[in-house]
């Protein structure tokens, strides 16, 4: 069983940065993907970003292109989640996903569904 574990959230002010971080608990096996999905109160979970270990391929969202970066760490299965230029409409529970497999499919690593293992999430709240 692999457990993902985030960190990083908090409270910021709006234009403000957050930096997340997700770790595997497994060492034996690489992740071929890591992905972040959020979700803001009262709505449906949502795609965020997503990178495939094996050669750093990135995605992601529209409303987050270009202020979020997705990167893999120097340890095995660690992924981070820098936020920049944070918007209120960016509050949100967010949480890190990972597969063993590769996905087929345009925007497969989009979809929550392709992700097997998930963490318990990790709060961010942005303040007007």
């Amino acid at each position: 069983q692999v457990q993902l574990v985030e960190s990083g959230g908090g409270l910021v002010q709006a234009g403000g940065s957050l930096r997340l971080s997700c770790a595997a608990s497994t060492r034996t096996f690489i992740l071929y993907a890591m992905g972040w999905f959020r979700q803001a109160p009262g709505k449906e979970r949502e795609f965020v970003a997503a990178i495939t270990w094996s050669d750093g391929r990135t995605y992601y969202a529209d409303s987050v292109k270009g202020r979020f970066t997705i990167s893999r760490g120097d340890a095995k299965n660690t992924v981070y989640l820098q936020m920049n230029s944070l918007k209120p409409e960016d509050t949100a529970i967010y949480y890190c996903a990972g597969n063993m497999n590769a996905c087929s499919g345009y925007g497969c690593y989009e979809k929550g569904y392709e992700y097997a293992y998930w963490g318990q999430g990790t709060q961010a709240t942005v303040s007007t």
